[in-house]
């Protein structure tokens, strides 16, 4: 299959180019590099640096390569940023889709594979969360992700266009040669690893009194290889002429702060000091996926679900890339 992928010199977009390419896809990577590594990505892939904004560009990008699916990862993805620059994700994640839809259109590639994400249901009600649950979110991060795949169900009725959209919840590990570099960094295994590694004095437990066993938070977290293999799946459901699907993606389980914190210790073989802190606002106490419908429909299961082996396989990316991705 001849595949675009938005945002694929990203986290989870490289590592998703990487198993397209042992599938034996073609595959022509789009990013601007904002927050992407060039070098995150094979130099034997076909990679244009631009902003998917560009439709006169993307469009013939599209038609030249005959592209037959996009997988999109392209957006911006700081919760905090996007309450104090909500402007910044409307552009680059409402503006950035719509162009990408357009160009799709114009293209007649009629199949996305779409990451989207458990931000879009805001304060939960319910634990499991399930795809049926409200979406109701308290950040313009999450509102955008769900304007995108109420736009994206709009092309579906009018054009066409066959999607699935992934909803993650929490991204983490790495494969071998490919794992997180962000700046900045917000999320926790990281972080909690830059500790051990001397980069940071302490990691911040924001709040410690919620209602779970240990009063800490309590989060669904999904290995990066996982998350890939998801997107795979996606594409093979809408090659076999799938319809248009929401689901989620996540192990089902979740893990408080101070569990991460007490694995990440148990890993490294690192003290890593924490230091209680005020909750955040926003925060629920506990996110769990109820993944069942991407199991059934997609036939995926983790892989990878135990935090052990998360934690391990990120310990071992960051040891071998204290620095991060070069250049």
């Amino acid at each position: 299959m001849r595949v675009l992928v938005t945002g694929g010199a990203g986290y989870i977009g490289s590592v998703t180019v990487e198993a397209l390419r042992e599938r034996g896809d073609t595959v022509v990577v789009v990013d601007n590099l904002t927050t992407g590594h060039r070098s995150a990505v094979d130099p034997s892939v076909e990679f244009h640096n631009m902003n998917i904004r560009d439709t006169l560009r993307l469009t013939s990008l599209l038609e030249s390569h005959r592209i037959e699916a996009v997988v999109h990862f392209a957006a911006s993805s700081l919760v905090g940023e996007s309450v104090s620059d909500p402007a910044k994700y409307m552009e680059n994640n409402v503006g950035g889709t719509l162009s990408l839809l357009r160009a799709m259109k114009e293209a007649e590639t009629k199949q996305l594979v779409f990451s989207s994400t458990a931000a879009i249901y805001g304060e939960p009600t319910s634990i499991p969360l399930t795809e049926d649950h409200p979406t109701v979110p308290t950040n313009p991060y999450g509102l955008t992700k769900r304007f995108m795949e109420q736009a994206m169900e709009t092309y579906a009725a009018a054009y066409g266009l066959r999607f699935v959209a992934l909803r993650y919840f929490n991204a983490c590990g790495a494969i071998e040669d490919r794992g997180e570099d962000h700046s900045p960094e917000t999320h926790l295994i990281p972080l909690i690893l830059q500790v051990a590694q001397g980069q940071r004095n302490l990691i911040k437990v924001f709040g410690t009194n919620y209602d779970t066993p240990d009063g800490t938070c309590v989060r669904d977290y999904i290995h990066v290889a996982d998350l890939a293999d998801a997107h795979i799946r996606a594409l093979e459901y809408l090659g076999s002429g799938g319809k248009p699907l929401i689901c989620n993606l996540g192990n089902g389980q979740g893990f408080s702060v101070m569990e991460v914190i007490e694995t990440c210790r148990d890993v490294t073989g690192k003290e890593i000091p924490s230091a209680e802190s005020d909750r955040r606002a926003g925060d629920p106490g506990r996110l769990i996926a109820d993944a069942s419908l991407a199991k059934r429909v997609l036939g995926w299961t983790p892989q990878v679900p135990g935090l052990r082996d998360i934690v391990s396989d990120a310990w071992h990316w960051h040891v071998a890339h204290p620095d991060g991705y070069p250049g």
